[in-house]
């Protein structure tokens, strides 16, 4: 899963996460011992969505990205992040408060990712 993110992309780290976060209708940004990534990835389990999963722990460039992610959501917390149909949605909080408020369902539908 890993081994072709450096490839052919260019070495500007905001660029490859927007890349990276448009190939699939969902993609989290995630670091593996991360509770919360857990429990945003187990959401979109359950809901019957298969999102791609970036664990930045495990991506030799990981730390790049995770600075991208940081100042493209201009604060400190960098993950878990949030992307639905190459959208950011943004970390825990906005995708419970999307799901909570019903707005989220109809963003996945939208993206392709869940046919209810």
């Amino acid at each position: 899963m890993y081994s072709y993110m450096g490839m052919g992309m260019g070495s500007d780290p905001m660029e490859r996460l927007v890349k990276l976060a448009s190939e699939s209708a969902v993609v989290i940004f995630s670091v593996s011992s991360c509770c919360m990534c857990h429990a945003v990835k187990r959401l979109f389990c359950g809901m019957g969505v298969n999102p791609a999963v970036y664990e930045l722990d495990q991506d030799p460039r990981g730390k790049e990205l995770e600075r991208a992610l940081i100042r493209l959501l201009g604060n400190s917390q960098a993950v878990p992040v949030v992307f639905i149909g190459g959208k950011l949605i943004g970390s825990m909080d906005r995708v419970m408060a999307s799901h909570i408020n019903g707005t989220l369902v109809p963003l996945l539908k939208e993206a392709g990712a869940l046919w209810l």
